[in-house]
């Protein structure tokens, strides 16, 4: 019989509050973490506004060696690291002894760049024949799987320890693919989350795309408007999400504390055909992913009552609430509470699924509906298919029971995860 998965452990880094209980504050309250960044003015960008976390130096000494400081530029490392380790230590698991592994603990933590300004300075060592200089770290900042060994580690895994990759799908694809891991019966526990560096270097294709915001640089917490009909493309972000999966068994033995359960979920493809493209979503494709992870999910379409969409402020909005009606069958004041949480943080790239999978989380634990910021003007295809109470602009006091969250990324690619209200049953 299949393992059932539950969550015992959240951390987060994120633009708008770093640390789970500062950044359940920061969503039930509305706080935004986009701001303006000089650097991007003196670079000549288009946006000059960006949501990044922001960390005091001298807290990296609780996270990091000394060793592991020098010269450590991977913004992507030190989020993934901080959200991993918050998330491991959250979830009442120790790190392992130095004699041996969790051999029934793994890793799987995306990202999509990684290490790019550690990168550009070796590039450039390199070009002025000071290979000699480059030092010991480049490699493990710049490898693709550079977080999840950090966080391997760190921690002591000795299950699984890999880095997947799939765009703004990765951190959603990660927890599907640890929860995979459990319900078969290959690990007990599984850290999944995914993360993104910072920086002009990451966030300046998109502003050569010209599909970021370039008229909010002096209001930027007014730039990202998801569902809004004045939404101008979405604002760059940066940062970590990340969750501790376990099989409730375990869970149990431990006597953890459990946020939620996964029931399951869908990934997918369209192919880049049928209207899908390298940064469009072929909506068939979408709606399948949605009605493949409610089946999976073992519930009824109807069952759900709040989704967090992927749903980045482009003229995408509506095409993806259009989709969720008809894979769901629902619209009007039968359709779920649904929000966006991009208002408050902007998209935060590979690292936005496992974001948004913590603050979904958040909302089957707390018993809230966070709100949607900048959505005052919704857009009038989305009003034409669901109720305006329907998408609240304030925190609202609701307790969903089940949740659907949605990650659709560059490549055509999808991933749709049902998380339920643990109940103790």
């Amino acid at each position: 019989m299949d393992k059932r998965v539950v969550i015992t452990g959240l951390g987060v880094c994120a633009p708008n509050a770093v640390g789970i209980k500062a950044f359940s504050r920061a969503m039930a309250e509305g706080k935004s973490g986009i701001r303006f960044v000089p650097q991007l003015k003196e670079l000549g960008f288009g946006c000059q506004i960006a949501g990044a976390p922001v960390i005091a130096e001298d807290l990296l000494g609780a996270y990091f060696t000394p060793l592991q400081l020098r010269d450590l530029k991977a913004t992507g490392i030190i989020y993934g690291v901080m959200a991993g380790t918050d998330a491991w230590a959250d979830a009442g698991l120790a790190k392992a002894p130095d004699d041996a592994p969790h051999w029934q603990g793994g890793v799987v933590f995306g990202s999509g760049t990684l290490g790019v300004d550690k990168f550009h300075e070796a590039m450039l060592q390199v070009d002025r024949g000071e290979v000699r200089r480059l030092g010991s770290t480049t490699v493990i900042q710049t490898m693709a799987s550079g977080v999840s060994a950090y966080l391997g580690g760190i921690l002591g895994c000795g299950n699984q320890v890999t880095t997947n990759s799939s765009a703004c799908t990765t951190g959603t694809e990660s927890v599907l693919m640890g929860y995979e891991r459990i319900v078969s019966g290959q690990a007990e526990y599984m850290l999944v989350g995914s993360c993104s560096d910072s920086g002009p270097y990451v966030w300046s294709g998109f502003d050569a795309m010209r599909i970021l915001p370039r008229k909010y640089n002096a209001d930027p917490e007014k730039a990202s408007r998801p569902m809004s009909a004045s939404a101008s493309g979405f604002v760059p972000g940066s940062g970590a999400g990340a969750l501790v999966l376990e099989s409730l068994e375990s869970a149990r033995a431990r006597g953890a504390k459990i946020y939620a359960e996964v029931l399951g979920g869908a990934l997918n493809s369209g192919g880049q055909r049928a209207g899908g493209s390298m940064t469009a979503p072929n909506s068939e494709a979408v709606q399948r992913c949605i009605v493949q992870a409610v089946r999976n999910a073992g519930i009824a379409p109807e069952a759900i009552d709040a989704v967090n969409g992927h749903l980045t402020a482009t003229s995408k909005d509506a095409l993806e609430i259009e989709n969720w009606s008809r894979a769901l069958g629902r619209e009007g004041s039968q359709f779920p509470y649904v929000n966006s949480f991009k208002g408050y943080f902007g998209h935060c790239l590979s690292a936005a699924g496992s974001i948004e999978c913590v603050a979904s989380v958040l909302q089957v634990h707390l018993g809230k509906v966070f709100g949607n910021p900048n959505c005052e003007d919704l857009h009038p295809e989305i009003k034409s298919k669901v109720d305006e109470a329907k998408i609240p602009r304030q925190t609202l006091d609701y307790g969903p029971q089940i949740l659907a969250k949605a990650s659709f990324g560059f490549g055509d690619v999808n991933a749709c995860v049902i998380f339920k209200r643990f109940r103790g049953d």
